[in-house]
């Protein structure tokens, strides 16, 4: 019989699969516990329908991640910050203070997409952004003593 799984079930296949399996499994197992229903014309439509969307909601965050690449590549911050005659910052920078200073532009990403880099002296610093769908974007962080 064939089934479309609903949900990963481990040792069958994940979500959104076509599977033959025994009659007697589906019906007592996985219909049951709503983990598959039976690959007719209506659930074989819906499938496909909701790949369809699937995919055109992938091409669209594709293009929505490489303006944001593109807008983020080569961008530079300047951020002003107290230190000692040495140069060295009374108050290291981190992701916070560099996702505060991209808000300001409107860019909004997150804490994990930022390269792992602790700022402690003035100077500039470049630091990676990665993005989905692999996309990775260069900013230039140039820290100045007050």
């Amino acid at each position: 019989m064939k089934v479309v799984l609903l949900q990963e079930v481990k040792g069958l296949g994940k979500a959104d699969e076509i599977k033959e399996v025994n009659e007697g499994y589906a019906r007592n197992f996985l219909f049951p516990k709503h983990l598959a229903v039976v690959a007719k014309d209506k659930a074989l439509k819906e499938l496909n329908d909701k790949k369809i969307k699937q995919s055109k909601d992938a091409e669209a965050d594709l293009r929505l991640q490489q303006d944001l690449a593109a807008k983020l590549d080569g961008m530079e911050i300047n951020i002003k910050e107290k230190a000692s005659d040495a140069g060295v910052l009374y108050a290291s920078i981190g992701h916070g203070k560099i996702m505060q200073e991209l808000g300001k532009r409107g860019i909004k990403i997150d804490r994990n997409q930022l390269e792992n880099k602790t700022i402690k002296k003035a100077g500039e610093y470049p630091i990676k952004v990665k993005l989905r769908h692999g996309l990775e974007a260069e900013i230039t962080v140039r820290v100045e003593t007050l």
